[in-house]
């Protein structure tokens, strides 16, 4: 069975904020002739990277909501300029949009139960995801999402 990660998406305020930075570095990478590929550097390296990598997403916490998560599709340990361990969860572009589920703050990134995730939003849902991204956080903020 697979396993997920969960991590705070700082700095962005929706997933489509989250969707136009992908876009920008695939492009970036493309422009400089490097693999057009996406990963996220964290400073620990999972220990149970099997699991993760047989079918485990990496769900993003944006504005205190599960909101949505990218598949992980591979995981790079490498020691940074300044000799610290860091790695690479390599994710597939493509975001996939979830149900909300509120989470508090917390640092780096934890380990995720597929039973503990949010259901990926369904296409009896897709008018949740055409909102405007200000609605939405209304919504949620008035727990009616």
């Amino acid at each position: 069975m697979s396993l997920n990660l969960i991590k705070l998406c700082v700095g962005c305020g929706s997933v489509e904020d989250l969707e136009e930075w992908i876009a920008f570095r695939l492009d970036e990478r493309r422009r400089a002739g490097e693999p057009a590929e996406h990963w996220h550097t964290t400073r620990m390296v999972p220990t149970r990277g099997d699991e993760i990598t047989d079918g485990g997403s990496l769900y993003w916490v944006i504005k205190g909501n599960v909101q949505c998560r990218q598949l992980i599709t591979e995981i790079r340990p490498f020691v940074d300029g300044e000799g610290i361990g860091r790695c690479h969860l390599v994710l597939d572009p493509e975001v996939v949009r979830t149900d909300w589920q509120p989470r508090r703050a917390f640092q780096g990134w934890r380990y995720l139960k597929p039973s503990d995730a949010p259901a990926d939003l369904g296409k009896g849902k897709a008018a949740l995801a055409e909102m405007p991204p200000k609605l939405r956080m209304e919504l949620a903020e008035l727990g009616l999402l």
